[in-house]
């Protein structure tokens, strides 16, 4: 059980072993930035993709000194993007980090049939945050990759997140499939599906995991509610994944945590060869570097 997010970090400062970030559009500074404080942590071995000068005078007037790090010039976004895949494809690095460009034309790369990262799974979003009132991180998903999963997507949701988690060193992760209540309402599908997902849980379709669901918010994160409300399972008031209804609760969820109760997250791309780091456009420097840091723990 991690704690909070510089837990996370410390978990891998410990691995001797650096992981190798291939930041793709490496000419920006914000991201530069994040890549060089798990640089100097021992977190990290860089490899930029993108423009050499500009990367260069980034990291002179910055101050950043990354040593005899490896550096492919190309001009073109798309081009880049063909060659941070193909470095990740190879196995010339453990995972992948968008840097100043558009989200799709990193993403197109990575799911071309021929020439992407696909191994089979569906693609998902796992976010890991350190929210105040909870006494461990706890990972939410999906809340920025598929808008409306439908049962077989939610089960390989799950079946991402748990996976991540136990690339942590995670045993047995605790998942609440998310819901309005806490008892099966069959004019609510996200309903069904929790209930359906438990039982695939409970005959071993779903393994790896204890899946509570349906479940509501406060039973999932508050032991003292769940009794009250006597609601008995291993999952109330210690749940490890929340599985969200679709990506706009998702969004909704993880925003509010961070922008109005004081929480911190880290967010990745799951399910393809190796986990890739998107941040958006406003994400703070602690969610890149976090988010960095949560790619390196559980890429292998």
């Amino acid at each position: 059980m991690l704690k909070n997010l510089e837990a996370m970090a410390e978990l891998v400062k410990a691995n001797p072993k650096k992981k190798r970030i291939v930041l793709c559009c490496a000419h920006d500074e914000h991201s530069l930035d994040a890549v060089y404080e798990a640089y100097k942590d021992g977190i990290v071995t860089p490899i930029f993709v993108g423009k050499e000068e500009e990367i260069k005078k980034i990291c002179n007037e910055e101050g950043f000194d990354f040593g005899d790090v490896t550096i492919y010039n190309i001009d073109d976004d798309v081009e880049c993007a063909k060659k941070a895949v193909e470095l990740i494809r190879n196995g010339e690095g453990d995972f992948l980090m968008k840097g100043k460009m558009q989200t799709a034309d990193l993403l197109k790369q990575v799911v071309n049939k021929e020439t992407g990262l696909q191994i089979g799974k569906i693609m998902s979003h796992v976010g890991i945050f350190e929210i105040p009132n909870y006494h461990k991180l706890v990972v939410m998903t999906d809340g920025g990759m598929l808008v409306s999963p439908d049962l077989e997507k939610k089960a390989k949701i799950i079946n991402n997140a748990v996976e991540t988690l136990h690339n942590m060193g995670y045993e047995i992760p605790k998942v609440g499939v998310l819901c309005a209540a806490e008892k099966l309402n069959e004019k609510a599908q996200e309903s069904v599906d929790a209930a359906a997902l438990k039982e695939m849980n409970e005959k071993g379709e779903i393994s790896g995991c204890i899946v509570e669901g349906p479940i509501s918010y406060d039973i999932a994160l508050n032991k003292d509610i769940a009794d009250f409300k006597g609601f008995e399972s291993p999952v109330a008031g210690d749940a490890d994944i929340l599985i969200v209804p679709n990506m706009a609760a998702g969004n909704m969820l993880g925003k509010s945590w961070c922008l109005t109760a004081g929480g911190e997250m880290a967010g990745i791309i799951v399910g393809a060869k190796a986990p890739i780091v998107l941040t958006s456009r406003g994400a703070t420097a602690e969610e890149k570097f976090y988010s960095i840091v949560f790619a390196a723990a559980t890429s292998n």
